[in-house]
């Protein structure tokens, strides 16, 4: 099994100007070998059959990408509509401003088949793709945000992928984030 970083994920995971919210101490290069030379500690299966999320101990000073919301940090909650992309609508995102959150204690890349790449425009020459990475304290998948969701029933003309909104997991999401917040650095 053969993984690449997607142009898509490598804008993101490893932007030109380094952010403290992105991938630490490590190039797109070392990534990726990392992923094809280090068999995860887990497959979890993801939220379509196309998706998978591979649970690696994490080898960097990565820090956690969701904090709780607490009563200590609310006033530093942050709102906007923004667009992950030029190709994509923009939509009503949350984040926390100056906090300090832990070191993630594992990476887990999402992986997305080739030939559901091939569906969403994205040509790769490896059997999987990386589209995102979480930084969790615990071993498991952080919910995807229920606009994430939403824009991934819209379908690929929408930057989504076209599966149907699933309520069970859209309710289980909603109280996620209704609870917890990215943060930027």
């Amino acid at each position: 099994m053969s993984i690449v970083l997607t142009e898509f994920a490598r804008t993101r995971l490893f932007p030109r100007e380094s952010r403290r919210n992105t991938i630490r101490d490590c190039t797109s290069e070392e990534f990726e070998l990392r992923l094809n030379t280090n068999p995860p500690l887990k497959v979890l299966d993801g939220y379509a059959p196309f998706c998978k999320l591979h649970v690696h101990e994490n080898w960097t000073s990565t820090r956690c990408i969701a904090l709780p919301v607490t009563d200590e940090n609310r006033a530093c909650l942050r709102s906007a509509y923004e667009a992950r992309s030029s190709d994509e609508l923009p939509v009503l995102v949350r984040w926390f401003e100056g906090v300090d959150p832990p070191v993630a204690s594992y990476l887990v890349p999402i992986l997305y088949s080739r030939e559901q790449l091939k569906k969403e425009g994205a040509l790769i020459s490896a059997d999987w793709g990386v589209v995102g990475c979480l930084y969790t304290s615990e071993p498991n998948e952080i919910p995807m945000a229920p606009i994430t969701m939403m824009r991934n029933a819209l379908g690929v003309e929408q930057g989504g992928s076209g599966v149907p909104l699933d309520r069970l997991a859209y309710n289980r999401s909603v109280a996620f984030w209704d609870k917890h917040a990215n943060w930027r650095g």
